[in-house]
């Protein structure tokens, strides 16, 4: 990098490097941990746990698992747009940008069921958990409410459910010759 400044190969314009912040979630499980049977974690070489089973032990929890993966987990999220006007994509488009910018930390999606667009935020095991989201969102979406879905897991640590990370961003730069 030449002191912030690059010159793009393709279309031959210059750019300069910047930090740039992003806001993103943090994994609602441990990644390290994925796919792996706890039995073989605890009975790793070098670790201090011996773990003496029997065969059909690991072989049901094995079954268990697999059988399984494609569960999805029935929750709760608030509606905060529900609407099937003319303009209603780039409404649910702008309701989502203004839920995202106040709350940066907590899942929005985005869906369309014909006629409805809607949008719906949060991932909560219980419906007392969404109805305090609620609670906070009656003077910005005052016709929101809750609603029972299929949810991805939620964050495992609720008070630190996102991270602001710095990148690098490439940048055009205007030319000034």
């Amino acid at each position: 990098m030449l002191s912030g400044f690059a010159l793009m190969a393709q279309n031959n314009t210059a750019s300069q490097t910047v930090d740039s912040v992003v806001v993103r979630q943090v994994d609602a499980i441990d990644q390290a941990l994925v796919g792996k049977s706890v039995f073989s974690i605890l009975s790793a070489p070098g670790s201090n746990v011996t773990v003496t089973q029997d065969q059909s032990i690991s072989s049901a929890m094995s079954s268990h698992v697999n059988s399984n993966r494609s569960k999805s987990l029935s929750g709760f999220r608030v509606r905060i747009f529900f609407d099937n006007k003319q303009n209603s994509r780039g409404e649910s488009e702008a309701a989502m940008k203004r839920f995202q910018g106040a709350f940066p930390g907590i899942p929005a999606y985005r869906s369309f069921t014909n006629p409805f667009f809607k949008v719906t935020v949060g991932d909560f095991r219980t419906k007392s958990e969404a109805t305090q989201l609620l609670n906070s969102l009656k003077g910005m979406f005052p016709n929101a409410f809750v609603v029972k879905e299929s949810i991805n897991y939620p964050a495992v640590d609720k008070s630190n459910a996102y991270v602001v990370d710095t990148i690098k961003v490439s940048r055009p730069v205007a030319s000034t010759l």
